[in-house]
């Protein structure tokens, strides 16, 4: 663990913004946001950056552009031309006779740098030759811990955006176009920057890598697909270059794959209610729940059905991964299949009970927080061997017939 890092800056002037949901009133984490703007040449040096998750090539054209417009501006706009920073801290202290800033950075696994890297390093190479003041806007956010991943990811889609859109543009999506070809819900996915659809490609690779048998096995889970879109992007064009493309083995079994999807987005609320006895799945903290209302659409459905309830990701995703016991690729094909003998659906329907309570008490015992079941390396295991469980009991009964 790398040590606690603190800086003391001078600010222009600073403003607190409460959370609107009152999560800044948590003495212990309190949710919090402060806008600040500073000289660029009381910028401290030493902020953590292995919070942010671009590389930072001050060669670009856009690394250019932030240099050009810090040191050519002599209208001192560039705090208001360029995004400035948006930093992660545990805290926050602000002394208002000097104007002196003070962040405390104590996890730099989740402290630091999110967004404006570049913007950051330009200033620290080039404020020494500057005529004249220049500002910066910094955004500076406490108790995100818990939803780190997410907030990068959120604040750095323009890599992400690049990535989805030159492999577009090389035709390296090709291989999931077939493989949906013939489900009407495949008809909105987006594939590149600005594209219309309600389905984001990087969803659908992240869904499909889940099954990635090669990379993912009986002790490695597919974590990577809930908390890192950009990962699984990367990972798919790494393997879209291999002779034995996972991606190609899973293509006959992809359509099943967002039908369980489905089956089980919709079947969680039912199950819950069923086997709780009270009926109460509205109630449980990150379900989005409107009585007499079917707002939540299930989108890799061909039916696009509706529902009350929109499950969080982070019940879904665990769930769904654990269906990878039942795909076998097979020696003579090449191509992934289910094991011969078991519907997923149907398997789901076997076990649905143990799974999706164990979800929402596992969701409790971490805070209520279902953002941390969808990082919990320990549930995802737990919901692969409830199923590879109930597959191998399976399996005895039909070899003893």
């Amino acid at each position: 663990m790398l040590k606690p890092v603190e800086v003391q800056f001078k600010v222009e002037s600073l403003r607190r913004i409460p959370c609107p949901l009152g999560r800044d009133k948590d003495s212990e984490r309190p949710q919090e946001t402060y806008i600040a703007i500073a000289n660029v040449k009381n910028l401290p040096g030493n902020i953590p950056m292995d919070t942010n998750p671009r590389e930072q090539n001050l060669k670009t054209k856009v690394a250019k552009r932030i240099q050009s417009s810090l040191l050519t501006d002599r209208d001192m706009n560039f705090h208001l031309l360029n995004r400035g920073m948006v930093i992660s801290a545990e805290k926050v202290a602000f002394n208002n006779q000097n104007s002196m800033l003070k962040l405390v950075f104590s996890n730099l696994e989740k402290h630091g740098d999110v967004d404006g890297g570049h913007t950051y390093k330009i200033i620290l190479e080039n404020r020494d030759q500057l005529e004249f003041p220049q500002f910066v806007r910094l955004e500076i956010m406490t108790g995100v811990e818990e939803f780190f991943e997410e907030l990068a990811g959120a604040r750095n889609t323009s890599v992400q955006v690049q990535d989805k859109s030159l492999a577009e543009l090389e035709h390296k999506f090709q291989i999931i176009k077939d493989a949906l070809r013939g489900n009407k819900w495949a008809e909105q996915i987006s594939y590149k920057e600005n594209a219309e659809g309600d389905v984001d490609i990087t969803e659908v690779i992240a869904v499909l890598s889940m099954f990635n048998i090669e990379r993912y096995w009986d002790n490695n889970h597919p974590v990577i697909t809930y908390s890192s879109k950009k990962k699984c992007v990367d990972n798919y064009l790494e393997d879209w270059d291999k002779p034995n493309n996972p991606f190609v083995k899973l293509s006959k079994i992809a359509p099943d794959i967002f039908k369980l999807y489905s089956y089980i987005e919709e079947r969680l609320p039912v199950v819950y209610n069923d086997k709780d006895g009270g009926g109460k799945y509205g109630r449980v903290k990150g379900v989005i729940y409107k009585e007499n209302r079917n707002f939540h659409k299930l989108v890799f459905s061909d039916y696009q059905a509706s529902i009350a309830y929109e499950s969080p990701k982070g019940f879904i995703y665990p769930i769904l991964a654990a269906f990878r016991v039942l795909v076998k690729e097979n020696s003579n094909t090449g191509f992934y299949e289910w094991v011969k003998g078991f519907d997923p659906l149907l398997m789901f329907d076997s076990v649905d009970s143990e799974l999706v309570l164990s979800t929402v008490d596992r969701s409790r015992s971490l805070g209520n927080n279902p953002q941390s079941v969808g990082k919990d390396s320990g549930h995802w295991a737990q919901m692969y061997m409830t199923v590879r469980n109930k597959y191998l009991e399976k399996m005895v009964n039909m070899l003893s017939k």
